[in-house]
């Protein structure tokens, strides 16, 4: 009995931990999601944040592009029902209404008959309406990366590292634009590295609850980037391209629409090279976020 308990031992002992499929799904979700807020940190809290005001503009050109040109596109090419989609857009844009709403409301209330007077950048940094708004949506944005970074290992690893290195290019000057809202809601340098830290986190989550219920979720990945782009979409459009209308000058109005348009084409730029790039390796396509109604050929593990 004794060299038999000792040969089972030894054959447990040999099993790995984890498996080296969900270990390279982890390390590229966080290594992906990590390294694009170094990345993105090291340009917005450096140079832009001096001239905050100013970057407001590329935000928006940023945000607008990634919603329009890059999520939506995705969640639409995936086969989903058109309707559903839309609806969930509509759904969306109201719950971020309703959202900033409660929040008024609660900001409204706290100071409500306090007897002190509150000046303007007090407001803006307990209130970070549009701050925390972002947050929500870039949170349900990185839960849909590290599902497309686990179905793309799980249909084949060099397609996984190609697909989170796509993915990681991509999420840069989208930070950016996401450090610079979070900055113009008066957060703190730290407070806006921490907070965007810990959204990109849920790429991981995403990572893990894709590798298990891949097959389940698949369906799900349109509805998830539309809600993401929902977020984005209202902030473009709800708080900071009113800032930038108070800015009537002519020079201001040209300097603007510049920005705005080099938002855009860091999007538009970025995107495009993802895509040839997953058409050279034969990746999923959209840069890694595939068609979400089709599993991959390997999902099966």
């Amino acid at each position: 009995m004794q060299p038999c308990c000792v040969s089972c031992r030894n054959k447990a002992s040999e099993e790995p931990i984890i498996d080296s499929t969900l270990l390279y799904i982890l390390l590229a979700a966080l290594i992906s999601g990590v390294g694009s807020i170094f990345g993105a940190a090291l340009l917005s809290l450096t140079v832009a944040s001096r001239v905050v005001e100013r970057m407001v503009s590329f935000s928006v050109g940023v945000l607008l592009a990634t919603a329009l040109l890059h999520s939506l596109p995705e969640a639409f090419e995936s086969g989903a029902d058109p309707r559903a989609l839309f609806g969930t857009l509509l759904a969306g844009l109201l719950g971020f209404f309703l959202l900033e709403k409660l929040s008024l409301l609660r900001h409204s209330h706290h100071h409500e008959g306090d007897g002190h007077h509150h000046h303007h950048g007090h407001d803006r940094e307990e209130a970070g309406r549009s701050g925390m708004t972002i947050l929500v949506g870039d949170t349900f944005h990185n839960f849909a990366d590290g599902i497309v970074i686990a179905a793309a290992f799980l249909a084949d690893p060099h397609i996984g590292i190609v697909t989170a290195l796509a993915i990681a290019a991509h999420e840069i000057p989208q930070e950016v634009g996401d450090f610079i809202v979070l900055l113009n809601a008066g957060f703190s340098k730290a407070r806006a590295f921490a907070f965007n830290l810990l959204s990109s986190l849920a790429a991981v989550i995403g990572g893990i609850v894709g590798y298990f219920l891949l097959d389940q979720l698949q369906a799900w990945i349109p509805y998830v980037l539309v809600i993401a782009s929902s977020s984005f979409v209202y902030i473009a459009v709800s708080d900071l391209m009113p800032q930038m209308q108070r800015r009537p000058r002519w020079r201001e109005s040209v300097i603007q629409v510049v920005l705005v348009a080099a938002g855009i084409a860091a999007i538009v730029f970025i995107t495009n090279g993802v895509h040839e790039s997953h058409a050279a390796h034969g990746g999923p396509h959209g840069g890694g976020h595939g068609h979400p109604g089709q599993p991959p050929a390997a999902a099966s593990r």
